[in-house]
């Protein structure tokens, strides 16, 4: 029996570990972008919602728990409806302009790759992280802001100069 848990534990680290990773990989593409909402806020929802799900899919082996009392549905119901508040705080509006969006919608779908990885729906997760990846990518940046906005080739410091 012990092996098992150690086993299981593995398998949790290494879930964890996924999420990091593809969370992250949307993550920099916002963050290259100078959204605010970047690698480490993409990550660390990833990992909540990994970190969330985990033990509630276990929970009905482990305690014995059935019925409405251990269902995996309820925590990833109410995941989503957190990252909504998240991502409230991720759109800005200005001067009739509606801005930040596609960072509040990639923050909710990142907390669905978390859900998932920690579901242990891997084949899943790989499509939907092409899904995102493609989506986020196939924007076209704002005018006075590239891919390269770090730089001083095509970035703002370029531009400020002229």
């Amino acid at each position: 029996m012990e092996l098992m848990n150690w086993q299981w534990e593995i398998e949790m680290l290494l879930r964890l570990v996924l999420a990091v990773l593809l969370s992250g990989i949307i993550g920099m593409e916002r963050e290259a972008l100078n959204k605010s909402a970047g690698f480490r806020t993409h990550i660390l929802v990833g990992i909540g919602a990994c970190l969330m799900m985990m033990p509630f899919i276990r929970m009905p082996g482990d305690f014995g728990a059935t019925g409405s009392n251990s269902d995996p549905a309820r925590i990833a119901a109410q995941v989503v409806s957190g990252i909504g508040f998240l991502g409230a705080g991720a759109i800005m509006s200005s001067s009739g302009k509606v801005r930040g969006l596609t960072t509040a919608a990639s923050l909710w779908a990142v907390a669905g790759i978390g859900l998932c990885v920690g579901a242990g729906l891997y084949v899943t997760v790989g499509f939907n992280l092409c899904d995102i990846k493609l989506v986020c990518a196939g924007g076209k940046p704002h005018p006075k802001e590239s891919y390269y906005s770090h730089g001083n080739l095509y970035g703002r410091r370029a531009l400020r100069g002229r």
